[in-house]
């Protein structure tokens, strides 16, 4: 039976019930929206709704149902003004960002599998797959907030208030940050083979995807473990915060062999995403093709015809022609897009200008970015690229002989051009004009997780497309940097080139290659806006050194392109134009200009108690057991 995770009402089944009820039988119904316990559990269809319920409360990061989430780390000009144009203005993270403690969703979970267990009329085959799936859930909800607040209190059964006036047997003391680690890996161990290896099952939890989530849980561990020590004041005396080093070989060990599952097919036959030959579109096409798609593993879906849809794609399409007229708000930086690296494995900025310091002119927008990783232009919309069969009009203006600028302050304005008899067009539809919300204010626009399907940018249809959760590019990736960890850079080299290879980076690297620096890299290629960076960059304890708070000039973003430590405070544009000076050879050609918004005033701070996110004066007044993180007085 398969479950389509859409929030409905449960009318429905309770109508269908009573139905067939005599008219003798009326006046001996119960209340017909609620249902005892006993109900609930002994009807596989009732179950399933309470599981659609509980899976639709998963916590995810820089998902499509939030765009905001993708607009910081200086990856993005979050093109929209109001609070969220504040990410570019402020000087670092306050203490409770990415912080979550539902135990009401805990205790729910732990309801579910008390009652599923406890519930006789229930066939023991879907038993097991439903105690599988809420096992699941709450495993990868644990995970979700150890990667975030470290140790956290593990409760695993649902906790009874006796009304005696004496709540302090409810209170939990915060368990190490391993314990945590640890219990999510074991409960993936115990449940996977309780679950089918089903490829094509995407939205509920598979074989696939519990061992994909230890995958990841094992190698976060790893990493704080051995990384740990550049940071020693990020630890807490009792091990709620830090994990030993003599902890990460294992993990890491657990990591590899959790991906090996899921490569050497045990888990389903998943595969690269490789049906379409140009590589750029087939990179795109990932997020949104839903047809037996192999490399997807476990997705928040959503279906038109159920309702359940999203406004991704309403909010960050190309403005100029949009069914709404409205989108560009997420505007990716050109720290971005210059570190995806040239089909020859090296790393060079864009060539803005020649050895000395002119402006290298072009016949065609696009022409700047030619040889470079495929993923570049399946992740950030590129000048002169199309959408939905329209061309991106993005361009900033004309500029004259003398060096003089002629634009607009409004889409697709007009002028008279020297010498000209009429007036023109003289900056984009799509802009870039500084200060100007849904246009492209660095140059480009996101294309990862826009959907192109007609009507999808409409806010009577909305967008259907999945939110990935765990994928099979990101396995290989995880297990290259699991035996780099483990003094095997020979087959994390081999894993790293399956993922290099799609996106067109056909020279292999060999283990001599393989690098801290070039994992990290490869992360942010192959991943970016998929809710990864932060917590990457946390792990690494790298966080406090690329967001360092310092600002940066042109020198900053132009130095050290691929290099672990690369600074990356305040988000860079590019601006392209075009040569107004006829009789000049160039006259009419593309020139390009690096920029930064006069809107970003702030540059990103990582401070070290922001590794850890603050736990409310709430629950520790609450709950003195809880011990406070470290760094936040």
């Amino acid at each position: 039976m398969k479950l389509r995770i859409v929030t409905f009402s449960i009318m429905t089944i309770i109508v269908a019930a009573y139905s067939c009820k005599s008219e003798s039988d009326f006046l001996d119904i119960g209340p017909t929206n609620v249902f005892s316990n006993e109900q609930a559990f002994s009807d596989t269809n009732l179950v399933v709704s309470v599981l659609a319920n509980l899976y639709n409360r998963q916590l995810d990061f820089s998902t499509v149902k939030n765009w905001e989430t993708m607009a910081d780390f200086s990856e993005t000009f979050p093109s929209q003004n109001g609070t969220i144009q504040d990410l570019v203005k402020r000087n670092d993270w306050g203490y409770g960002m990415w912080s979550t403690w539902d135990y009401t969703y805990i205790r729910e979970l732990n309801l579910f599998l008390q009652r599923c267990e406890a519930a006789p009329q229930l066939p023991e085959g879907a038993k097991k797959k439903y105690m599988a799936e809420g096992r699941f859930l709450r495993a990868n909800y644990y995970f979700e907030m150890v990667k975030r607040m470290g140790g956290v209190p593990l409760i695993l059964e649902p906790m009874v208030y006796d009304f005696k006036g004496d709540p302090t047997y409810l209170q939990h003391a915060r368990a190490k940050e391993s314990d945590v680690y640890d219990f999510v890996i074991s409960e993936a161990d115990a449940i996977k083979n309780d679950l089918k290896a089903d490829v094509n099952n995407k939205s509920r939890a598979s074989r696939g995807s519990v061992l994909a989530m230890k995958c990841r849980a094992a190698l976060y561990a790893g990493s704080i473990a051995k990384y740990g020590g550049v940071t020693p004041q990020v630890s807490l005396q009792g091990g709620e915060v830090g994990i030993p080093a003599s902890k990460a070989n294992d993990y890491y060990t657990k990591a590899l062999a959790a991906a090996e599952e899921i490569m050497n097919g045990s888990a389903g036959a998943y595969a690269l995403y490789t049906k379409k030959p140009d590589l750029a579109d087939n990179f795109a096409s990932v997020f949104y093709d839903k047809d037996l798609n192999p490399e997807t593993i476990f997705v928040e879906d959503f279906r038109l015809k159920s309702g359940k849809v999203h406004g991704f794609s309403i909010a960050n399409q190309p403005r100029f022609g949009a069914e709404e007229e409205e989108g560009g708000r997420l505007n990716p930086s050109l720290n971005l897009v210059q570190s995806f690296e040239l089909l020859d494995n090296t790393f060079a900025p864009l060539p803005v200008k020649d050895g000395s310091g002119n402006p290298i002119f072009y016949d065609n927008q696009t022409d700047i970015f030619a040889g470079r990783d495929a993923r570049l232009a399946g992740t950030v919309m590129l000048p002169g690229t199309s959408f939905k069969e329209r061309t991106v009009d993005i361009w900033a203006g004309y500029q004259l002989a003398n060096g003089s600028i002629i634009s607009g302050d409004e889409r697709g304005q007009q002028k008279t051009l020297p010498g000209g008899a009429a007036p023109v067009q003289v900056v984009g539809f799509d802009g870039p004009i500084n200060g100007k919300e849904h246009t492209a204010q660095t140059g480009f626009y996101l294309r990862k997780y826009l959907d192109p399907k007609p009507g999808s940018g409409s806010r009577g249809t909305g967008s259907d497309l999945p939110f990935i959760r765990y994928r099979y590019a990101e396995v290989l990736l995880n297990a290259a940097e699991a035996a780099f960890e483990l003094g095997q850079p020979g087959v994390a080299a081999g894993y790293m080139n399956q993922v290099r290879a799609r996106a067109g980076l056909v020279t292999p690297l060999d283990g001599g290659d393989i690098t801290l620096a070039r994992i990290m890299h490869e992360r942010r290629a192959e991943l970016s806006f998929e809710g990864h960076i932060v917590f990457d960059q946390k792990r690494w304890r790298n966080a406090h050194v690329i967001w360092d708070g310092a600002s940066m000039n042109e020198a900053d973003l132009l130095s050290n392109i691929g290099g672990a430590n690369k600074r990356n405070t305040q988000p860079f544009g590019l601006w392209s134009y075009k040569l107004h000076d006829p009789g000049n050879p160039n006259h009419g050609k593309w020139l390009f200009k690096i920029v930064k918004s006069p809107l970003v005033t702030g540059s990103n701070r990582f401070r070290m108690g922001n590794y850890y996110s603050f736990i409310d004066d709430n629950i520790r007044s609450n709950n003195p057991k809880i011990v406070k993180q470290p760094n936040q007085d």
